[in-house]
């Protein structure tokens, strides 16, 4: 499954608006609400992004966050992403600040499949010029560009 298959321009913001770890969490979970209508449901999947963060930062480094949590108020799986211009601490494992969000949402019948796009996420976040180009696209159309680009060269 490829990350640009799950990602629309409503689930993408460039850059963030949030500053803080709470809020910018709090918007990337607004962004599949609204683009869902899943309004009814915000709390609940607020709720469960925050308590799996509790559990370990999903800061995996270099500036990048995987936020993910199971929720079956969800149907499958669904992604948002955001790069904030400011970076945000986030508790990453490697102490950096974050500017590059890709949220991952599913119902628990969807773990295994959620496990192999944190992978895919994780592996093409590797690659450091991709993070670069990630983090200056200038708005959403052109940050889902660059990653429908760098997924169709591996």
């Amino acid at each position: 499954m490829r990350l640009s298959d799950l990602l629309t321009s409503a689930r993408v913001r460039v850059p963030l608006d949030s500053v803080d770890k709470d809020r910018t969490l709090a918007e990337l979970v607004g962004l599949v609400v609204s683009s869902e209508g899943l309004e009814a449901e915000g709390a609940e999947i607020y709720r469960a992004v925050c308590e799996r963060e509790s559990v370990l930062s999903t800061g995996i480094g270099e500036g990048v966050a995987i936020p993910h949590a199971k929720c079956d108020a969800l149907e499958g799986l669904v992604m948002a992403a955001g790069v904030s211009r400011e970076p945000v601490e986030f508790g990453a494992l490697d102490g950096r600040p974050v500017q590059l969000f890709f949220l991952i949402l599913g119902p628990e019948a969807a773990a295994g499949a959620q496990v192999r796009l944190l992978s895919r996420v994780g592996r093409l976040m590797r690659d450091q010029s991709l993070r670069e180009r990630l983090m200056a696209a200038g708005d959403a159309e052109r940050f889902l560009q660059i990653l429908e680009g760098a997924e169709r060269a591996i």
